[in-house]
């Protein structure tokens, strides 16, 4: 964070985006994301979805999610609740995927309308 106005340096903000991208690029992680998505979860019931893999490699996919602060847990009692923290996904629209749609809806609409122009 710049201390004058709060806002993170370039370099930490490529740090977090690339967090996320780490995150996202597993398959796991993005069905944990998806399981979360509907509603929170406890630990137990993310290991429970994924019977397939071991508890220990979930949490380890549940750990880079956290990293990334893509999911956020609190302990209620003796369990720990996850819900999935939207922010960084919405950061990363904001910075990539807006501008790509942006461009390609431009795109789209020049080659439209030389079609028209030609047609």
């Amino acid at each position: 964070m710049s201390p004058a106005d709060g806002t993170a340096s370039p370099v930490a903000e490529e740090v977090r985006d690339d967090a996320v991208f780490k995150a996202l690029a597993n398959s796991t992680r993005r069905r944990i994301l998806d399981l979360l998505r509907d509603e929170p979860c406890t630990t137990g019931e993310v290991c429970a979805a994924f019977a397939d893999l071991d508890r220990t490699t979930v949490l380890q996919h549940i750990r880079v999610l956290e990293r990334a602060e893509l999911v956020g847990g609190r302990r209620i009692g003796r369990t720990r609740q996850l819900a999935l923290a939207p922010l960084p996904i919405k950061r990363i629209h904001d910075r990539w995927i807006g501008d790509y749609t942006r461009a390609a809806v431009g795109l789209l609409a020049d080659l439209d309308g030389r079609a028209e122009d030609s047609g």
